[in-house]
């Protein structure tokens, strides 16, 4: 059911004209004055046209058995394709009796047409009422819930509706159930004469990428267009629809823009929720199920003011982000492709390139001001090749100058690719920052920094990532930047020449000494900062982030004491300093952002 700011929306407006809808209608339900005694199938006779559309015209009519309102939608069957999806909508809305699906009384033929008789639903569509802004963000979850529950009934009597929108879900005036509507073009599981592969039917915004190539179809498109229809309602913008047919096509079997990043007031389990439900793979969508409980979870979390929030314009779809793609290199999220993105990918490894070729090895290939500028143009142009290419470049040089200073690089620079793989490109090369705040005296600040990404297993990697580099740079170094080499490392004129020896005398001490308890007290920090940090009110928002901050320093510290690392005690100033200013950039952060 709608929330209950549309009930009591619904109960002070003004009257307005009801709309009615039949099982199945793509029409503009256009009322009409013409009246007609037309008597059909024996005992429903038309008293007004409502709507009309490629699949017919949907009268009001009145059943003189039962004495009650229906709707009768007429479909001629002069064409025999036409004809078999008419017999076909019948066929499955006959195995559905759902409160959240419009139900199917009857259907018969004459000589010149298929009659639907279905209930009478006096309401408007959700798609009317987006655009009058009518809906909240807690209505539009209760009818998302709904639309889960009646979509999987269907899924579990083996119905693909295929053509889930806003036009076909009727929302009662009454206050009653959503319902959904039109399974003109649904397929039946394991009717081969209906479901050919290669037919494509449906409505290009929401349209599965597997819909669209003809492919074989599952439940999964339905969760598709569903996941499509509840961020146009949360965010006020079809994430697929262009500004022609052919701008949509582009778009289609492209991962989408997080609904995150235009609504940052929303509960992040929610957005993770449809995020998925839009993803171009059927295999990585999740299920209806797991769409129901994020809708459930976040009702309480969400407002029940009517108007829909916009939260910005979505990004292009660039060629430079396709040709990506295509490489198998991005994930083809719109955010990917901002310019400003582009630019933070292509800085970390100018950074990282220079630095490298400054400082670890003896005699860099070409000057490291070269060495960087290369680096950076590859990674703006494709962020996630170019970052690769400019570490692989990177490894195979040390590995032939100085195979014990490329191990550990490379122990530093492969688990990034893994970690951060769904992330953004400028994540890649943001645990640098971290070594820069180190330099700084402020090692402890990174958590803050490592705590504005979105996800939270992004968030965990990137404030492991920032320590790791932190205790590898070390023992390159020769200096202490966080907790000191650890007991047992070898300076690094022992093994930077070796394999082995560097694997003995530095990485082995680091592994075995625990320094990576550090990374784990860092990344569950990253990981607790949002959700801690909720952006409703200032003065809670200083506590909390006082808590916070003194939680990373008594971490680290109670490491190093348990680790006997030399620094142990007193901690190294970096930590105890740096976990102040994360939490005074935290606060700093929320403020900027808003609530999450």
């Amino acid at each position: 059911m709608p929330g209950p700011g549309l009930l009591l929306r619904a109960a002070g407006a003004p009257p307005q004209t009801p709309n009615f809808s039949s099982v199945a209608t793509n029409a503009s339900l256009v009322t009409s004055s013409s009246q007609t005694s037309t008597l059909v199938l024996g005992r429903y006779r038309l008293s007004r046209r409502l709507g009309a559309g490629g699949m017919g015209t949907v009268w009001l009519a009145h059943d003189e058995k039962l004495e009650r309102a229906v709707a009768v939608k007429r479909i001629g069957i002069e064409d025999p394709e036409v004809g078999k999806r008419a017999k076909r909508e019948a066929r499955a809305a006959a195995r559905l009796a759902h409160p959240g699906i419009v139900a199917l009384f009857e259907s018969g033929q004459d000589s010149g047409a298929v009659y639907l008789v279905s209930e009478l639903v006096r309401g408007r569509t959700l798609a009317r009422l987006m655009a009058d802004g009518l809906l909240s963000d807690r209505d539009v979850l209760e009818i998302g819930i709904v639309l889960c529950g009646a979509l999987g009934h269907a899924h579990q009597r083996g119905v693909v509706h295929r053509d889930v929108k806003p036009a076909n879900v009727m929302v009662p005036d009454d206050g009653g159930s959503a319902k959904l509507t039109d399974f003109g073009i649904a397929q039946l599981l394991g009717d081969d004469a209906l479901t050919r592969t290669g037919d494509i039917v449906g409505t290009l915004a929401y349209m599965a990428p597997e819909q669209a190539e003809g492919r074989a179809t599952s439940w999964s498109v339905d969760l598709y267009a569903l996941g499509v229809v509840l961020f146009e309602a949360l965010a006020g913008v079809n994430p697929v629809r262009g500004r022609t047919p052919a701008a949509t096509i582009r778009r289609i079997g492209v991962r989408l823009p997080e609904l995150g990043r235009l609504r940052r007031d929303l509960p992040l389990e929610l957005c993770s929720a449809i995020d998925s439900a839009v993803r171009p793979h059927p295999e990585q969508r999740g299920s209806l199920a797991d769409l129901t409980r994020a809708l459930k979870a976040s009702r309480a979390a969400v407002g029940d003011e009517p108007g829909t929030v916009v939260g910005g314009p979505l990004e292009p779809f660039t060629r430079a982000g396709r040709l990506a793609q295509d490489a198998g290199a991005v994930e083809p999220a719109a955010a990917a492709h901002r310019p400003g993105r582009r630019a933070g990918a292509a800085l970390g490894a100018a950074v990282l390139a220079l630095a490298a070729t400054s400082l670890l090895g003896p005699f860099p290939p070409v000057p490291p001001p070269a060495a960087a500028l290369a680096a950076a143009g590859a990674t703006f142009v494709l962020p996630r090749l170019g970052w690769l290419a400019t570490t692989g470049a990177l490894l195979v040089w040390l590995a032939v100058t100085a195979p014990g200073v490329a191990l550990l690089t490379g122990a530093g620079l492969a688990p990034v690719p893994f970690l951060l793989r769904r992330a953004v490109p400028s994540w890649w090369g943001a645990p640098s920052v971290a070594l820069l705040l180190g330099a700084a005296g402020v090692a402890g600040a990174w958590v803050a920094v490592a705590g504005q990404a979105r996800r939270a297993r992004h968030r965990a990697a990137l404030g492991a990532l920032g320590a790791w580099w932190l205790l590898l740079a070390e023992p390159l170094a020769g200096r202490v930047i966080a907790l000191g080499p650890a007991p047992g490392t070898a300076p690094r004129a022992v093994w930077e020449d070796s394999f082995v020896r560097a694997g003995q005398d530095a990485l082995g001490p680091l592994v075995s000494g625990g320094g990576l308890v550090l990374a784990g007290v860092w990344a569950l920090g990253a990981v607790a900062l949002p959700w801690l940090m909720r952006g409703r009110s200032a003065a809670i928002d200083l506590v909390v982030a006082a808590a916070w901050s003194a939680g990373l320093a008594a971490g680290a510290q109670a490491a190093c004491a348990a680790l006997a690392w030399p620094g142990g005690a007193p901690l190294p100033a970096g930590l105890v300093g740096g976990a102040v200013i994360a939490g005074i950039l935290a606060v700093a952060a929320r403020a900027a952002t808003g609530p999450p």
